[in-house]
């Protein structure tokens, strides 16, 4: 994809994939805005990027007003992509699950790209596209995890909706397997090399996920300008096993 003078809002894009994706759009000569809730996680994700073509910015998407408020900062864009996860506390068997941790991930991944969306779209060229990441607990779900597959399966019915409503703006999914970033040790804690480990065992691509695999993916879909409403699943194979 030729990202040339492009400009790319990733929120997210503080850590894992969304910093990958982040350095991958630098390199190729895009302008990048990262957003996310903590200014901290911006600063070290400044510092690490260290590039004149980044711009970065506080939001917390859940709340309608600072979404709004960023996009009046942003100026015309020409992709939207959000990796933007708040999953802490919501794996949990369901007698454990407390609402407030299942709305935290309701909002981070279903009403924070509909809101991206709302206000965002308006900004994008009509070649522009929106991209988000939904996940494969949609499609493998176990124990733990009721909260993960049905936002994800949520997201996804968003995706195709939202391909048809805002056409000619294209809008598609990303779904990850099993991908070795931060959210792991949310996940699993001090076992997150064991547990990464035995999935590696059982896949067919032999390893487990990086975030530049989730990049190239994401730079896959806002490149191609025949590709909308769709769910790529990047996942080693997950779902045959």
């Amino acid at each position: 994809m030729d990202m040339d003078k492009q400009r790319i809002l990733i929120v997210g894009g503080g850590s894992g994939m969304g910093l990958a994706l982040a350095r991958c759009c630098l390199d190729k000569g895009a302008t990048v805005i990262i957003a996310g809730r903590g200014e901290a996680k911006l600063d070290v994700a400044r510092g690490e990027l260290g590039r004149a073509a980044l711009e970065t910015a506080a939001v917390d998407i859940s709340r309608e007003a600072e979404v709004a408020a960023l996009f009046q900062r942003t100026g015309e864009l020409d992709h939207i992509v959000s990796t933007a996860a708040a999953i802490e506390g919501a794996y949990r068997l369901l007698p454990e699950i407390e609402l407030e941790a299942a709305q935290r991930v309701v909002e981070s991944k279903f009403y924070g790209p509909l809101l991206l969306a709302k206000h965002g779209a308006p900004k994008l060229s009509a070649k522009g596209s929106l991209t988000f990441v939904s996940g494969i607990a949609a499609y493998r779900p176990a124990a733990r995890g009721s909260v993960a597959a049905a936002v994800n399966a949520a997201l996804e019915g968003l995706v195709r909706a939202l391909a048809v409503e805002l056409a000619p703006i294209r809008v598609n999914a990303v779904s990850p397997g099993w991908v070795d970033t931060p959210i792991w040790e949310l996940v699993a804690g001090d076992r997150k090399a064991q547990t990464l480990a035995a999935m590696a065992e059982r896949l067919p691509a032999g390893r487990v996920g990086r975030p530049e695999d989730i990049a190239d993916a994401i730079s896959f879909l806002m490149g191609n300008g025949f590709t909308t409403g769709e769910t790529l699943h990047v996942e080693g194979g997950h779902r045959l096993v």
